[in-house]
């Protein structure tokens, strides 16, 4: 198999022509024009010109794209159908996310910005020819599309909302800064998710989360009724004026590893044990009597842990006055840690971006990809049976746990704190 191919290398090199662009990029030329040729008379099942039973519709022209490629710019001309469309094989559809890191590293190229991983990138690409007028033709249509899809009506109610942040390297009046992205997520009556809003700024303070939310409610926003996120002071204030009939969860797993860090290494286990038997629970007074009863144990012994448990025992347990079947994705920001892992792995590629507009770009349109995928999935993220349990709080709750259940509960918890020291 590998022999014709090894022989055409060698009469290549033979003639001078292996090194040869134009010769490459004619015969590359040529053979992309004869493949998307075969490949739409196979569509339509019938050569140019040929009367034939099976044909299933006749061509209508070419349309002219060019294809950019390691040995330059290749002219093609795609055959068009007067029914159905057809899309050569040999390029991909560009999905507006790659196609927005793509132009993220053009333009860190040409403003001289780029990292060293940006300038291999453009040389393992073959982007070192790039047009200007090209990147800024892309750059101005992804704007555009990210800005309608950040300032979309929000026409649902969203029971729901995880909110998060992380931060960006970008170049800021000639110094690299750190910025946070704030993304908000949420869950609407019918229980499917929503990229509902992101955005850029200096640092988490009160003042930029409460201008966030507040551009979120402008947008619709509205019946929030459970808040997910972690404890931060700034976002904390935000919440409450915002959103001040909602309750508030503090993300579970944030506040174990705040409880954990005041427990010698020792003990973590023993204590992690003890506050899972908190969690499990069958309803929010259990939990809460066992709660106290573990607070009761910390309390000669890690004061600092007993006291950081007992003042968030509101926060921490606010999921379980919710409906039980949404339990495992309420209690912290985990959903959205998911969402987070993907806009970092597509943001490592680029490192450090050129400047703001850049990083709207590139996360807009992978958020806006993500959000899309989410609207088109046959399965919704909570059941609209356990939806509807939102409006009949009686149904959510369920009954008590029997006295004999709480006994048993705490008899455990019990044993799991006794082994503190042991």
């Amino acid at each position: 198999m590998t022999a014709p191919t090894i022989a055409l290398k060698e009469y290549l090199i033979n003639i001078g022509l292996d090194s040869d662009a134009d010769f490459l990029r004619q015969g590359l030329e040529l053979l992309s024009q004869l493949l998307m040729e075969a490949e739409v008379e196979q569509q339509i099942g019938a050569g140019k010109h040929e009367r034939s039973p099976a044909r299933r519709t006749y061509r209508n022209g070419y349309r002219e794209r060019t294809w950019e490629t390691r040995v330059g710019e290749i002219d093609l001309a795609i055959p068009k159908l007067r029914q159905g469309s057809y899309f050569p094989s040999l390029l991909e559809p560009r999905r507006p996310a790659e196609k927005a890191l793509l132009a993220v590293i053009q333009e860190a190229y040409l403003k001289g910005v780029s990292t060293r991983k940006v300038d291999a990138l453009v040389k393992a690409l073959g982007l070192t020819g790039i047009d200007k007028s090209k990147v800024s033709r892309i750059c101005k249509e992804l704007d555009q599309a990210v800005a309608q899809f950040r300032e979309r009506k929000l026409e649902r109610s969203y029971p729901y909302m995880w909110l998060d942040a992380l931060y960006l390297k970008v170049r800021q009046n000639h110094r690299i800064v750190s910025l946070a992205l704030v993304i908000a997520v949420g869950v609407d009556e019918a229980g499917e998710r929503h990229l509902l809003g992101f955005d850029l700024g200096a640092s988490e303070n009160e003042a930029f989360w409460r201008a966030f939310l507040r551009s979120l409610v402008k947008r619709g926003l509205q019946e929030v009724q459970l808040l997910i996120s972690d404890a931060h002071e700034g976002l904390k204030k935000a919440l409450h004026q915002v959103f001040s009939g909602a309750s508030w969860q503090r993300c579970r797993v944030h506040f174990m590893r705040n409880l954990l860090a005041r427990i010698p290494r020792r003990d973590k286990a023993s204590v992690a044990a003890a506050a899972r038997l908190v969690f499990d629970q069958p309803s929010r007074p259990s939990a809460e009597h066992q709660l106290r009863l573990l607070v009761g144990k910390l309390e000669p012994v890690y004061p600092d842990a007993a006291h950081l448990l007992a003042e968030a025992e509101q926060d921490i347990l606010a999921y379980k006055t919710f409906p039980k079947a949404h339990w495992r994705r309420i209690h912290s920001t985990n959903p959205l840690e998911r969402l987070n892992k993907e806009v970092k792995r597509r943001t490592r590629v680029v490192g450090v971006f050129p400047d703001r507009a850049a990083v709207l770009r590139l996360v807009g349109s992978l958020l806006k990809e993500i959000h899309d995928d989410w609207r088109a999935a046959q399965r919704c993220y909570f059941s609209s049976e356990s939806m509807q349990l939102l409006i009949d709080p009686d149904l959510a709750n369920g009954e008590e746990p029997s006295a004999f259940l709480v006994e048993l509960t705490s008899t455990a918890a019990a044993e799991a704190q006794t082994n503190l020291h042991h």
